[in-house]
């Protein structure tokens, strides 16, 4: 049997309306975007929403629209895609990493505060495989120090926690909708905010920097634009919303899939020793974005490609950032600054999870796991 680590959930109606898009004249960002956009605030209960190619430029014009660059330091986590602390070094600031949770594999709150220098402009949390951190003790710390607040959400479209939505205690949230995300376009990304004034500064800098959108140029009484600002082209096309605001619309049907199959790996796996599963925090809705099992760091690669011979789509999520080659280099990071991650990074096997998965599959990846593991 061949089970994909993911497959998307994209339906005809979702081709059929980015084909209307592409049998039209406008294909950039237009009115597609923003109906897009206008749905996924009213989702999120946010003020503003702005389509970008990636979360990575979410987190990159959310630094820059908060005057966050050369000579700050912005807090992060080191378990996670790499694209986080990048986005920090892309706006000319410093990563600064905590290490994180052993149950969650979040950024450890309780470890934020002594990271702080006078040189801490923002904290950018991760919420790791699509559940949230503890944003109120966050939001306690960036108010005492006044800072700012950039969420990673890529992971996490649907998660609350303690009655809070995502994005709801921060300055901006950044979201994904990579190939393997919850809804997909292939490539794109989204920034909520409730600030109109860094609203509008963030979709100049989407687009070089000017002030009139190719549909105001093009579509109205012709007005010379202007450069007001140094941005970059970041900006969300018309097909790729198109593709997005279909599974928009089923994103809480889609959630639901994802929890059904959860909770059938983590019945049979809740009691196999020497393996654990992280924990999912009381009070809360976690995304279900990636299901990872905890393994032994001896065994973890063996169990991989054991797998992997079993026809079993695999990923790990993730290998510390800190330890990646140009950070080790760069920032001269080495082995046992941030054990939990690290340990989190060694043992760490994240196995199939998206609605399209069947039971007789789901059962197959079960039952293969526990051979390899048994043998």
């Amino acid at each position: 049997m061949k089970i994909e680590f993911f497959k998307h959930n994209i339906e005809q109606d979702d081709i059929k309306r980015a084909t209307d898009v592409l049998n039209s004249i406008f294909l950039t960002t237009g009115q597609v975007v923003s109906e897009f956009e206008n749905s996924f605030a009213a989702y999120l209960k946010a003020q503003h929403a702005i389509g970008v190619t990636s979360c990575t430029a979410a987190l990159h014009l959310s630094l820059l629209a908060y005057g966050i660059g050369r000579g700050d330091e912005v807090i992060t986590t080191p378990m996670s895609f790499c694209a986080t602390s990048n986005s920090i070094l892309h706006a000319g600031a410093t990563p600064v990493f905590v290490d994180v949770e052993k149950e969650t594999g979040n950024i450890n709150a309780e470890l934020i505060e002594a990271a702080i220098t006078k040189t801490t402009k923002a904290i950018m949390p991760v919420h790791l495989y699509g559940q949230m951190c503890n944003m109120q003790k966050i939001r306690t710390i960036a108010d005492k120090y006044s800072l700012v607040i950039i969420e990673d959400a890529a992971h996490a479209i649907e998660a609350e926690r303690d009655g809070v939505r995502v994005g709801e205690l921060a300055e901006t949230a950044c979201f994904s909708f990579y190939a393997t995300k919850n809804i997909t376009s292939g490539e794109g990304g989204t920034v909520t905010t409730s600030s109109s004034e860094k609203a509008e500064i963030i979709r100049m800098l989407r687009l070089h920097g000017i002030d009139k959108s190719a549909l105001d140029r093009y579509t109205k009484i012709y007005r010379h634009w202007d450069m007001p600002v140094l941005g970059w082209k970041y900006n969300m096309d018309n097909i790729q919303a198109a593709l997005l605001i279909g599974q928009l619309q089923r994103i809480e049907e889609l959630w639901s899939q994802r929890v059904r199959i959860w909770k059938i790996y983590e019945d049979a796996f809740k009691d196999i020793k020497g393996i654990e599963i992280l924990k999912t925090v009381s009070n809360s809705k976690h995304a279900r974005h990636l299901f990872t099992i905890l393994v032994s760091p001896e065994k973890r690669d063996e169990i991989l490609h054991k797998l992997q011979k079993r026809g079993i789509g695999v990923a790990v999520n993730y290998r510390p950032i800190h330890l990646l080659k140009y950070y080790r280099e760069t920032f001269g990071y080495k082995e046992g600054d941030f054990p939990v991650a690290e340990d989190i990074g060694k043992r760490t096997v994240s196995l199939p999870l998206y609605p399209r998965l069947d039971n007789t599959e789901v059962c197959y990846v079960i039952e293969s796991f526990k051979k390899v593991l048994k043998n």
